[in-house]
């Protein structure tokens, strides 16, 4: 019922005049189930999100949007980080209404410059993204900058003045509601046929946690699988964390990932070797990614043990389906062995999976599911997502 009801009102913006410029509604409701053998109540999580979004060219160039996130908590049986219902597991999806975008933009022929909230994604999300996968979407007050010198060749650049976290305004900690930050963000691409070649810089200030800000440069080469949809891709990434700002510790950590893949016969099959040092103090860390994406659905590593993280996994992918649903049924199976790098301590092993899928009436659907069992990191747990999605 509230679901229809939340379509309802949707579909009642989005038909608003034209003249109030261009409507978009997406609404996501989601049901998760934390099994965590840390607790002795398992957490059933209904949750349902509405984002409304505006946006209107006005001028040559120019143009304005915003988008109002609202998300409601149907239940209580889960910790939301906002309830106060701490003897459940964590589901971080509370309750909110707030403002998630709100941007004034320039575009050109060869670049664009952007000022306000905004969602921000660099290349993989593995330093910089927007959290999707959480109800509540990471923003940042920012102003960001694109600009195409030359064919294959972009430059990006961002400055960072706050985060909006996933957990949303009405966390209790008041750090998981947000962040000051003074952050410079550096990124140039180039894209040939032998790939494409990213070197970074992001100088993380931490205005509110001055132990977690950083300087981090890498370079990262990735090829996709040829358009043909049959041959070799991979991923290869390095990089070097140090102190920055008021920072008092002494980081001094290195990241690597080797990603090799295949795609033959519709199935892309994937090998991994993710490491974040660790030193037994101070680690490497990434607190602005989109971090439900590595390391395991389980989110069993969002924060990098002072140890480090050394992540070997494989997995395969494909699409499935007969008749109108010929190849739209989307599936993933991932497999993790976690493993301390300072010390080689065994963290454990996770098993993953998910189906996607359409329904009627434009839905989409989704089933997925974790499975980490511990060998002395955390405690044993299990997820289960179904998950409902309509857009217009």
């Amino acid at each position: 019922m509230i679901l229809a009801r939340c379509i309802t009102l949707a579909l009642a913006c989005a038909t608003l005049p034209a003249l109030a410029g261009d409507w978009n509604a997406h609404i996501r409701y989601r049901h998760e189930a934390v099994d965590d053998d840390a607790f002795t109540r398992d957490a059933r999580a209904d949750t349902a999100r509405l984002r409304l979004g505006w946006s209107h060219a006005f001028a040559h160039g120019f143009s304005a949007g915003a988008d109002l996130e609202a998300i409601a908590e149907l239940g209580d049986d889960f910790n939301s980080g906002a309830n106060g219902r701490t003897a459940y597991p964590a589901v971080p999806d509370a309750r909110a209404f707030e403002l998630n975008q709100a941007w004034l933009r320039w575009a050109g022929e060869r670049g664009d410059a952007v000022l306000g909230r905004l969602r921000l994604v660099f290349d993989n999300q593995r330093f910089i993204g927007n959290s999707g996968w959480r109800q509540n979407e990471q923003t940042f007050d920012a102003v960001a900058f694109d600009f195409t010198a030359r064919e294959g060749v972009t430059l990006r650049y961002a400055w960072l003045g706050r985060v909006h976290r996933p957990a949303g305004d009405n966390a209790r900690d008041p750090l998981a509601r947000e962040r000051r930050l003074d952050t410079h963000l550096a990124n140039a691409s180039w894209a040939g046929t032998a790939g494409t070649l990213v070197g970074y810089g992001y100088w993380l200030d931490d205005r509110d946690v001055a132990s977690a800000s950083t300087r981090t440069l890498g370079l990262r080469w990735t090829r996709q699988t040829p358009a043909a949809g049959t041959g070799f891709g991979w991923s290869l990434e390095t990089a070097r964390q140090r102190p920055h700002a008021d920072n008092p510790r002494d980081v001094d950590a290195a990241y690597f990932l080797v990603e090799p893949t295949l795609t033959l016969h519709g199935l892309t099959w994937k090998l991994g070797w993710e490491q974040l040092g660790g030193d037994g103090v101070n680690a490497f860390q990434t607190p602005l990614a989109t971090l439900h994406a590595f390391n395991g659905w389980a989110d069993k590593f969002v924060v990098t043990p002072v140890d480090g993280l050394d992540d070997r996994y494989a997995a395969v992918s494909g699409k499935l389906g007969r008749g109108r649903l010929q190849d739209k049924l989307a599936w993933t199976i991932a497999w993790h062995d976690f493993h301390a790098d300072h010390g080689g301590a065994d963290y454990g092993r996770e098993w993953d999976a998910s189906l996607a899928f359409p329904l009627p009436k434009g839905l989409s659907g989704l089933v997925k599911l974790a499975d980490y069992q511990s060998d002395g990191f955390a405690r044993d747990t299990r997820k289960l997502w179904l998950q409902v999605e309509w857009s217009h």
